[in-house]
């Protein structure tokens, strides 16, 4: 969890964009946190709760890198010629 400053936590909750990757951590982490303890507020999460979450950020960032890293890389080959 990156110690962000409280002041960009605040603008942050209110909805102004992260401006970097631990602001972006922040952000990210606040939603996990919230959606954790609205699943069921009244109890302690479950392994199996901890384990959906790891699971679903997995998959963001196959996705990210399926959808834009991978295609950015072989545009990256194609002009420069591939190192292997």
């Amino acid at each position: 969890m990156p110690y962000i400053p409280i002041k960009r936590r605040e603008e942050i909750n209110d909805g102004c964009t992260p401006q970097n990757a631990g602001e972006l951590n922040y952000l990210i982490t606040s939603i996990i946190l919230e959606y954790l303890y609205n699943i069921n507020p009244s109890e302690p999460n479950r392994y199996a709760d901890y384990n959906e979450v790891i699971g679903v950020l997995s998959c963001v960032g196959r996705e990210l890198w399926d959808r834009r890293i991978r295609p950015y890389e072989d545009n990256k080959r194609k002009r420069n010629t591939d190192v292997y």
